[in-house]
């Protein structure tokens, strides 16, 4: 598969905006983290707005405002990866059959519910009449978006621009039922803390990011993309053998890799992928965390991706992120590793444009 340019990013976490370049960090109390709230109405009109669930706010916001950092008008085709969708609008839907007793009820939240609502009403919002396509592969729905993305260049040469990107929001009780099978933690920890938690469970999250993509590096190309794997099941045992092979088939090495962003959640039955990384084949590479700042849930590698690009832009890493000393002058290939309940393993190189 081709690789491809990334032109621009936008990004909304429970984190300040600033977030991936500043030193400052949000301490934030509780397992269930909202996102923090952008000004909307800059972009998006007050009517359209009130109308609209979290996840499409964000959504169409982070579109636009990529679209604008890059210069781009409209894109060729939009691409967006959620694990769970529209789940405010499902709940209220769902209310509704019960307080109807399952009789008549109007369409509206059922419309709004499903999974694709967020690329359908982008596509709307720029009139782009092109390709669109949702994944909703759990935590690697983001990565199936980059897939696309790869194949999508190959295969047509009328796309030369895309929209990508991955968001996904809570609700009051279907984001509960994730606490009654564990994902969520038992007892409530400041995010700042979560990475020290020897607990099962993590926070989840809000998050929402977009990426303006090209076939042809210009000159607001921050980063390149160069690859992207997807693997099931495997055990921990196996990580540095799955990531040995990743490289090979890139023609790399682990001493090729300036940094590697993990997706460490403080969830003590699956953190130890990443540990066993960490201790072993990436021992002597600078090592990334973020989710002690922005929460986990299915969408969260896209802000991992967000970081990286940012790293490779900035050349700069904020100590916040750190989880080791080590360093270099100059950051030229970053990985990023995510998977969640030891299952849907993502990885994605990412690589400077001056290589």
């Amino acid at each position: 598969m081709r690789s491809f340019y990334i032109n621009s990013v936008s990004t909304i976490t429970a984190q300040p905006e600033d977030f991936l370049t500043s030193e400052d960090v949000l301490e934030l109390q509780g397992n269930i983290l909202r996102a923090s709230a952008r000004n909307y109405k800059e972009l998006i009109k007050p009517m359209m707005l009130r109308r609209m669930s979290k996840a499409v706010k964000m959504g169409i916001f982070n579109a636009v405002q990529a679209l604008s950092r890059s210069g781009i008008e409209s894109p060729d085709a939009i691409l967006v990866g959620t694990g769970q969708g529209c789940m405010q609008d499902t709940e209220k839907f769902m209310q509704q059959i019960e307080q109807s007793e399952e009789q008549l009820l109007t369409p509206t939240s059922f419309i709004q519910s499903t999974h694709n609502t967020v690329s359908g009403q982008i596509a709307l919002f720029l009139k782009c009449t092109g390709y669109n396509m949702t994944y909703t592969q759990n935590s690697v729905s983001f990565e199936s978006c980059l897939f696309d993305a790869q194949m999508q260049f190959e295969i047509d040469p009328e796309i030369q621009n895309l929209i990508v990107g991955a968001v996904d929001e809570t609700s009051e009780k279907f984001t509960g039922f994730q606490k009654l099978d564990g994902q969520i933690k038992e007892e409530e920890v400041l995010n700042i803390d979560l990475l020290d938690a020897n607990t099962s469970g993590t926070i989840i999250s809000e998050s929402s990011a977009f990426f303006s993509i090209s076939k042809v590096k210009s000159l607001a190309s921050l980063a390149t993309c160069s690859a992207v794997k997807i693997l099931n099941d495997f055990q921990p045992s196996e990580i540095e053998e799955k990531v040995i092979d990743f490289l090979k088939e890139n023609e790399l090495t682990s001493e090729n890799i300036d940094a590697i962003v993990l997706g460490n959640n403080g969830d003590n039955r699956f953190d130890v992928y990443y540990h066993n990384l960490q201790q072993g084949l990436f021992r002597n590479v600078t090592q990334l965390a973020y989710k002690s700042q922005t929460g986990d849930n299915n969408s969260i590698s896209a802000i991992g991706f967000a970081l990286g690009i940012s790293i490779l832009q900035h050349q700069e890493i904020p100590k916040k992120f750190r989880l080791n000393s080590k360093s270099v002058s100059t950051f030229n290939r970053i990985l990023v590793y995510n998977q969640y309940l030891g299952r849907n393993h993502g990885f994605i190189l990412l690589e400077s444009l001056e290589i």
